[in-house]
């Protein structure tokens, strides 16, 4: 079990309802049509694969994918979905648990290696993602670039979502890389918020590329978003791609 905080049933119930617009079929499509192209004719492994938002469409596409998820709940709600014979999911750890076979492409999107809050276990991601790709397959991840710019001396918080059913704002602990993740979501008609709060170690690119080199990978690119725009000093987020040398 590694620090990652576990998904509880009723997050994982309400996961597919919030994530609505994420999960479109155009807001995929950029996505899916990066990780099928590195996918090629082999197979896909998706580490937290949660209730597969990402890795049924890309299923559906034709790329055979299998996935890694720590929370059974969301397993649960990615399994209403399809069944285990086309999408299999073991559940476990995205550091340390092995699936069977060689894959051409690993990949963890949306922020998710954030959720291993050590150094230690997301180097140790980065092993598990190298010990699982045949040679010249690749480890893909999509994270944002930590906001840090945003935080003048004195403050310690940065709002990302101001709407009107969501109030999201980021706290961070500077000297320990962690930041909290903090949600206050209108779900009905009156003037109820819930409060959700969870906790991420934030990587620089820089960082995540040493991991990588300490897993025998190679930086092969980096762009901006799926569509691939330039990664500048401005960007907001990074898909970073390394490859497993061939033999």
């Amino acid at each position: 079990m590694t620090s990652s905080e576990l998904w509880t049933r009723a997050t994982a119930d309400r996961y597919d309802t919030e994530e609505s617009e994420t999960s479109s079929a155009a807001f995929l499509e950029p996505t899916l049509a990066f990780l099928a192209d590195l996918a090629g004719d082999g197979r896909a492994l998706e580490f937290a694969i949660g209730t597969g938002r990402v890795g049924v469409p890309l299923r559906e596409r034709g790329v055979p994918v299998a996935g890694i998820e720590l929370s059974e709940h969301m397993a649960a709600v990615l399994r209403r979905k399809i069944d285990e014979e086309t999408l299999p999911v073991t559940i476990g750890d995205m550091a340390t648990t092995v699936v069977p076979g060689d894959f051409t492409l690993v990949y963890v999107v949306y922020n998710t290696i954030t959720n291993l809050l050590t150094q230690d276990e997301q180097v140790e991601c980065f092993r598990n993602a190298a010990r699982h790709l045949a040679p010249g397959g690749r480890f893909v991840i999509e994270l944002g670039v930590p906001p840090l710019r945003f935080l003048p001396p004195g403050q310690v918080a940065v709002p990302f979502d101001v709407s009107e059913r969501h109030l999201g704002f980021d706290t961070f602990d500077l000297v320990e890389q962690i930041l909290v993740s903090h949600h206050f979501t209108r779900d009905g008609d009156d003037d109820r918020y819930r409060r959700d709060a969870s906790r991420h170690r934030y990587a620089w690119p820089a960082e995540l590329d040493l991991m990588a080199r300490l897993a025998g990978l190679e930086l092969e690119r980096r762009v901006a978003d799926w569509s691939g725009e330039p990664f500048t000093e401005n960007s907001a987020k990074h898909i970073s791609v390394w490859r497993k040398p061939s033999r």
